[in-house]
């Protein structure tokens, strides 16, 4: 199939001939939306949608029977959706900054969740800027720091605890300790020196570890992060969604991420006592597994309350409570999208920066390469394409390399991401795409990398056992292979493309 089938389904210019041909003369429409009225006729809008901690199987789309996630599950039913999209990271700053700079992290200096990259390090934004795009980020994006990396209109946690002034103290109850990750404080910065403000003034509630199991938010729904994201998104698309210059938008949402403290409603369609727990809860061979995976199954030192079966499943039900609330407030920015006719005009993205165990294995949190915290969803809906279902294994790194081919916009410095593209406009091939590639704490105590291959997933760590799973037969990575002398020729292999790729120190 053609470029031209790809973005239309009928014979129309590519969005790169349209950028092209709206630079060379701004008054000329594309013909790929010719006569569609709106203001970015000549290229599309971008609109990136992201959360925070989404494992991957939680949705409809993906088979989940609990989820509700009515608006993805729609959206997905639109879009090209890849069932094995990995992050590149599995914690929040490294893992955004790996999607906005198409950067690896061993490119980066981000590598964990207080230390910032360099403004030298073009963003996606830059790329779209510099092809004369509106350029916004509403919502969490973990700079870590004040640079606005590119986006021309901003807003963030910062921002929406301004907009709720005294409530600030229900938001300060609920995280229960200084979370620059949950937005209190958004830069770590700005309490280092003299410590934190809220220290002493915090309504305690008894949990004992850093993150509670989950509750009934005390903040009304329309006070919630999700809903102001949601706000300020719809308010940005009706000033500028038809004002002449095409956007690049990216709209991110802290849910499911913690707290696990929903509003009312979304918490009420979930019964604890109904939850069922993983298949593989319990089941883990810790003799077949490094130790520092071990420690986080015998306590998880966030939330200790999860060793008991009963707080384990409240958890569940309020993280996907969580999940409901965050895919509500999508439901209205796709509405308004389609209010304001900029629906056939925008290519929409959905992802999550990393996922979420939720008890797979006995672990809860991300950190791990495992599919429950390193596989993110991955939704794109490019008008005039049909829908379909890519199984070829992709990760995050590629978005910026995609999205900028998508809309035909020039990338201003070369990055690590491979375009999607490709796999977008024929999502049933068996593309040679290569192997994906995941690390984490590269400058802590305990490095390692991952490498996913075709049915193939290999951890190295560098001060522990290797992982060696079949993901085709061993979905739920019960069987460590890794010390197998019949897996010893997989293993090694592996092992070698990874650390050609990067090697751990």
């Amino acid at each position: 199939m053609d470029r031209r089938n790809f973005l239309t389904g009928v014979a129309a210019t590519t969005f790169g001939a349209a950028a092209n041909a709206a630079r060379g003369s701004a008054s000329q429409k594309a013909p790929w939306q010719a006569g569609s009225g709106t203001a970015s006729a000549h290229r599309p809008n971008v609109l990136l949608l992201m959360s925070d901690q989404h494992k991957r199987s939680c949705m409809g789309a993906y088979g989940d029977h609990v989820a509700r996630t009515p608006n993805l599950d729609a959206l997905a039913g639109q879009s090209v959706r890849f069932t094995n999209g990995y992050c590149n990271n599995p914690v929040c700053a490294p893992s955004r900054a790996s999607v906005m700079t198409g950067l690896y992290s061993h490119h980066l200096e981000t590598q964990n969740n207080s230390t910032p990259y360099l403004p030298t390090h073009p963003t996606i934004a830059h790329h779209f800027n510099q092809a004369g795009y509106m350029t916004a980020l509403i919502g969490k994006m973990h700079f870590v720091d004040a640079q606005t990396h590119g986006f021309e209109y901003r807003l963030g946690f910062n921002d929406w605890l301004q907009y709720l002034g005294p409530k600030t103290q229900l938001y300060a109850d609920e995280l229960g300790r200084a979370n620059s990750g949950a937005g209190l404080p958004e830069i770590d910065d700005l309490w280092r020196e003299e410590g934190d403000p809220w220290e002493g003034h915090r309504t305690l509630d008894g949990r004992k570890g850093s993150v509670a199991v989950g509750r009934v938010s005390l903040l009304e729904e329309r006070d919630h992060f999700e809903s102001f994201v949601m706000r300020e998104t719809v308010r940005f698309l009706h000033a500028f969604g038809n004002a002449g210059r095409p956007f690049f938008l990216v709209s991110s949402f802290l849910k499911p991420h913690d707290p696990f403290m929903p509003a009312q409603r979304f918490a009420d369609m979930f019964d604890p006592n109904q939850i069922h727990l993983p298949a593989s809860y319990g089941k883990a061979d810790k003799s077949r597994l490094p130790r520092e995976v071990v420690r986080s199954i015998e306590l998880d030192a966030p939330t200790p309350e999860l060793r008991d079966p009963a707080e384990a499943r409240k958890r569940i039900a309020f993280y996907y409570a969580n999940l409901a609330q965050m895919d509500d407030c999508v439901g209205k920015v796709l509405s308004a999208l389609r209010e304001l006719n900029l629906e056939n005009d925008t290519i929409v993205c959905y992802t999550a920066d990393h996922g979420e165990m939720l008890g797979d294995l006995g672990l809860w949190n991300k950190f791990q390469f495992y599919e429950g915290s390193c596989g993110v969803p991955l939704l794109f809906r490019i008008p005039g394409r049909a829908s379909a279902v890519c199984d070829v294994p992709v990760s995050l790194v590629s978005l910026s390399a995609t999205l900028t081919e998508l809309a035909g916009v020039k990338q201003i410095a070369s990055n690590d991401g491979a375009s999607l593209v490709p796999l977008l406009e024929e999502p049933l091939r068996r593309h040679d795409f290569g192997p994906v590639f995941a690390e984490y704490d590269l400058t802590g105590r305990q490095p390692k990398a991952m490498i996913r291959l075709g049915a193939w997933k290999y951890t190295y760590w560098l001060h522990d056992m290797a992982e060696l799973y079949n993901l085709d037969s061993d979905p739920a990575e019960l069987h460590n292979l890794a010390e197998d002398p019949e897996h010893s020729a997989v293993a090694r292999e592996l092992r070698a493309r990874l650390l050609a790729w990067h090697q751990p120190t």
